[in-house]
C-alpha cells in the first residue's frame, strides 16, 4: 500500500485520537470553605452531585479536585452542624470559589426562645420538668397543677388550688388542650377547699407553662396559658388499676394498626377517709365524683387525628363555721361537666401544614348557700384552624383563625326574689406569627392577634415579640414583650356584657444556663394593668356600675435550679419567686395588693432513688410569705398581712415488682397551723371592736395511701414510668 493511499486512515486516526483527548480532558474544581465568621472548615465533604468526583477540605479549608464533567453541573458542599450548601454553575468557573457554610439551626445547641416559658416534655430540647414530676411531686398529690405551683411565678393560694401566676388572678391562666380551649379546666368547689385540675395526667406526654409573653396564637388570658399534649402515639396495650384511700381507677389502652383508643375512669368518695381523719368541716355529704376520659387517634397519610372527651359528675354538702352564724353556714354543691375536642395535624406538601380542631363544653351547677338557691348552666365553643409554612430552616411563617362563643344562665332565687341572668359572646380572633432563625445564635418570633367580640363591637390588636440570643455553649439571654386581652369572667359578664375586654403588657427579660443534667432559670418581669373590672357596691349586684376603670401593675423576678446529675439517684430543684404588685379594681377604694398575692414564693423539691429499697423517696417543702386583709379595727384597706405559710410533704414510692407499686404521702407532715386569713363580725360588740376568726384549713395534714397495678405487654410497664 502506498503512502498516498494511507492518507485518509491516518487522518482518521489522527481525528479518533483528538476526539478521545478532548473527551477525557481534566478540569480543575477549586476553593476555600469557610464559617460565616471566615475561620477555615476543616474536612468538609465537596462533590459534584451524580459522579464520584471530590474532595475534603484541608488545614486551610482548601479543596482541589479534577472532574472530566463538562458544562453546567451542581457542586454540593456539606459538614456537620452546618447547612448542606449547593450551586449550579459552568464546571469551567469552578474556579477558586469562596464558600461561606451556615450553621445548621436544627442541631440541639441552637437557641432555644424561652422567655416566660417552662417544658415539661421527653421530647423537648430543654425541659424543666418531665410529664412523670406531675405524679411523683410529694405535694402535687397527682394533679399537674400542683406539680406547676413548685414552679417560680407561681403563688401559693392553699385555699384555692388554681394557678395564680405572677399577681394574676386564676381566671387569668387559660388551659389547652392540644390546642384547643378548655372553658371548665377545675373542679367546682367552695370557700376553703382548694380544688383540683379535672385531667389525668396519665393521658399527656407534654406540657408546656408560660408565664408570660407567649404566642400570639393564644389569647383570651392576661397572665398565662397551660397547654397540655394528649399521647401521639402509646407505644403497648396496657390496663392500669388504682386502689386508693380516697377511691378507685381504671385505664386500658387498645391498639390497632392505624389507630388506638385509651380510656380511664376514676370514683372518689371521702366519706371513709373523713370517718378515719376528720377536719373541720361538718360534713352532711363528704365530697364524691366520677369522672372519665378517653383519647382516640387515627393515622393518616401525613397526619394524626385525635378525639378527646371528659365527663365528670361531682357533688358535697356541709355546714362551715361562720363567725356571723352561730349554727354555721349551710353549703351545698352538684355539678355536671362534659368536654370534648378534636384536633387535625396533616402535612400538605411544599412545606405547608394544617392544624385544626374544635372543642365543646357543657358545664351545670345546682348550688344551695343556706335558703338560697343558685343554678348555672354554660355552653361553651371553641373553632380554630392553623396553618403553617416551612420556607427554610429560617424562617417559618404561621397564621389562622378561631371562634368562641359562650352562653351562660343563672337562676337566682332567695326566698320572694327571683331573677335570671346571662349573656351569650361570641369573640373571634385572626393571628399571625413568623419565626425567624438568623443563626444558632440568634432567633427571634414575630407576631400579631386580632379579636372581635360582637356584644361591645370592640376590636383589639395584640402586638407580640420575642427574641433570643446565645451567650455561648450552654448560655443564652431572651426578651420578649405583648400585649393581652381578656373579657372580663362570668361573674361581672352576667351583670353587663357590655364591658370592655381587659388588657397586660408584658415585658420580660431570661438568662437560661443548660448543661449536664443542670438547669439555671433567671428571668424578670413587669405587667402592666388597665382596663379593670370596677364596680361601686359591697357586692357584685344588678344594680351595680360596672366600668372598665381599673389599673395596676406586677413586676418582680424568679429563679429556678434543676440538677440531677452532681448525686447518684438524686434529682432536685429549687425555685423562688419575688413579686410586688398592686391593684386599683372591683370595689377597691385605693390601689393595694389583692389577698392572692404575696411577695416571696420558694419550693424545695427532692427525689431519691434506694435501690436496695426499690423505692423512691420524695419530699416538697413550700414557704409563701404573708398575703393581705382587711382590719376594720384600725384605718386603711389590705392593710395587714397574715403570718407566713409553711409546708413540708413526703412520699414514698414502693416497687413490689416491676409493675406493682405501693404509694405514700402526706402533706404537711410536720403539721403547720396555716392561717388562709381572717373574716370578721359584721358589726362590733359593746366595746366598738370587730370579733374575728382564723379561716383555717378544712385540715393541717393530708394523708394519701395508694396501690398501681400495670398489666402490659412487655411486662415491665408501669404507672411511675421509671421506677
Amino acid at each position: 500500500m502506498t503512502l498516498k493511499s494511507q492518507r485518509p486512515l491516518l487522518f482518521l486516526y489522527l481525528l479518533l485520537f483528538l476526539i478521545t483527548n478532548l473527551a477525557f480532558a481534566q478540569q480543575t474544581i477549586s476553593g476555600v470553605v469557610t464559617n460565616p465568621k471566615g475561620q477555615p472548615i476543616i474536612g468538609a465533604n465537596i462533590f459534584l452531585e451524580g459522579t464520584y468526583d471530590g474532595s475534603s477540605s484541608g488545614d486551610k479549608g482548601e479543596f482541589s479536585f479534577q472532574t472530566t464533567e463538562v458544562g453546567v453541573q451542581v457542586l454540593t458542599i456539606s459538614f456537620i452542624a452546618f447547612e448542606p450548601y449547593s450551586i449550579s454553575q459552568d464546571v469551567s468557573t469552578m474556579v477558586s470559589m469562596i464558600i461561606v457554610l451556615r450553621e445548621d439551626v436544627n442541631s440541639l445547641e441552637t437557641v432555644v426562645l424561652s422567655a416566660g416559658t417552662f417544658e415539661a416534655s421527653d421530647n423537648s430540647k430543654v425541659s424543666v420538668l418531665k410529664p412523670l414530676d406531675v405524679v411523683t411531686t410529694a405535694s402535687a398529690l397527682g394533679d399537674f397543677v400542683g406539680a406547676l405551683q413548685t414552679l417560680p411565678g407561681t403563688t401559693t393560694v392553699a385555699e384555692d388550688g388554681r394557678l395564680f401566676v405572677r399577681g394574676g388572678e386564676a381566671e387569668e391562666t387559660q388551659i389547652f388542650i392540644d390546642g384547643i380551649r378548655v372553658f371548665t379546666p377545675y373542679s367546682p368547689t367552695t370557700n376553703n377547699i382548694p380544688t383540683r385540675g379535672r385531667y389525668s395526667p396519665f393521658l399527656f406526654d407534654g406540657i408546656t407553662f408560660s408565664t408570660g409573653g407567649y404566642s400570639a396564637e393564644y389569647g383570651q388570658a392576661l397572665s398565662s396559658v397551660l397547654l397540655l399534649n394528649t399521647i401521639d402515639k402509646p407505644t403497648q396495650e396496657k390496663t392500669d388499676i388504682s386502689l386508693m384511700s380516697l377511691g378507685a381507677g381504671l385505664g386500658n389502652t387498645q391498639i390497632w394498626k392505624k389507630s388506638s383508643l385509651s380510656l380511664n375512669a376514676s370514683y372518689i368518695n371521702l366519706a371513709p377517709y373523713i370517718v378515719v381523719f376528720p377536719d373541720r368541716n361538718d360534713w352532711d355529704e363528704p365530697f364524691q365524683a366520677f369522672s372519665g376520659e378517653a383519647v382516640y387517634r387515627h393515622d393518616i397519610n401525613d397526619g394524626l387525628f385525635k378525639a378527646y372527651a371528659a365527663f365528670g359528675s361531682s357533688k358535697f354538702s356541709l355546714i362551715q363555721e361562720d363567725i356571723n352564724f352561730s349554727e354555721g353556714v349551710y353549703f351545698g354543691l352538684k355539678n355536671d361537666n362534659f368536654y370534648t375536642n378534636m384536633s387535625l395535624f396533616k402535612r400538605l406538601g411544599n412545606g405547608w401544614r394544617i392544624n385544626t380542631g374544635g372543642s365543646f363544653t357543657y358545664a351545670k351547677d345546682d348550688i344551695s348557700v343556706q335558703e338560697t338557691k343558685i343554678k348555672d348552666e354554660q355552653i361553651s365553643a371553641h373553632v380554630k384552624v392553623k396553618l403553617r409554612k416551612r420556607f427554610s430552616n429560617r424562617f417559618k411563617w404561621a397564621f389562622g383563625a378561631e371562634h368562641f362563643i359562650t352562653n351562660f344562665d343563672e337562676r337566682f332565687t332567695e326566698g320572694p326574689t327571683n331573677f335570671i341572668l346571662g349573656f351569650n359572646q361570641p369573640i373571634t380572633a385572626i393571628f399571625s406569627e413568623a419565626d425567624l432563625i438568623f443563626s444558632r445564635s440568634f432567633a427571634m418570633k414575630l407576631g400579631a392577634r386580632g379579636e372581635y367580640t360582637s356584644s361591645n363591637d370592640k376590636f383589639t390588636v395584640s402586638p407580640r415579640a420575642s427574641m433570643a440570643y446565645k451567650l455561648g455553649r450552654n448560655g443564652q439571654v431572651s426578651v420578649a414583650y405583648g400585649d393581652f386581652y381578656q373579657q372580663v369572667n362570668n361573674e361581672f359578664l352576667k351583670f353587663d356584657n357590655t364591658l370592655d375586654p381587659q388588657k397586660t403588657q408584658h415585658y420580660i427579660v431570661n438568662y437560661q444556663f443548660v448543661k449536664a443534667g443542670r438547669i439555671l432559670r433567671a428571668e424578670v418581669y413587669r405587667k402592666q394593668y388597665n382596663n379593670l373590672v370596677t364596680f361601686d357596691t359591697d357586692f357584685a349586684f344588678p344594680n351595680s356600675n360596672f366600668s372598665n376603670m381599673g389599673e395596676g401593675y406586677s413586676q418582680g423576678f424568679d429563679l429556678f435550679w434543676r440538677d440531677n446529675d452532681s448525686f447518684n439517684n438524686l434529682d432536685y430543684w429549687v425555685s423562688y419567686s419575688y413579686l410586688d404588685t398592686e391593684r386599683s379594681y372591683l370595689n377597691y377604694p385605693n390601689a393595694a395588693t389583692p389577698p392572692f398575692a404575696n411577695s416571696h414564693n420558694l419550693s424545695l423539691v427532692a427525689k431519691y432513688w434506694i435501690q436496695d429499697w426499690k423505692s423512691q423517696i420524695g419530699f416538697s417543702y413550700a414557704f409563701a410569705s404573708g398575703r393581705t386583709y382587711t382590719n376594720p379595727n384600725i384605718p386603711g384597706f389590705l392593710q395587714e398581712q397574715t403570718k407566713s405559710f409553711n409546708s413540708l410533704s413526703i412520699n414514698w414510692a414502693y416497687l413490689i415488682d416491676a409493675q406493682k407499686i405501693l404509694y405514700f404521702s402526706v402533706n404537711n407532715v410536720l403539721g403547720f397551723k396555716n392561717v388562709n386569713g381572717y373574716q370578721y363580725a359584721l358589726t362590733p360588740d359593746a366595746n366598738g371592736v370587730f370579733d374575728r376568726r382564723a379561716l383555717l384549713p378544712a385540715a393541717d395534714q393530708f394523708f394519701f395511701v395508694g396501690f398501681f397495678w400495670t398489666i402490659s405487654e412487655d411486662g415491665v410497664d408501669n404507672q411511675l414510668d421509671n421506677l
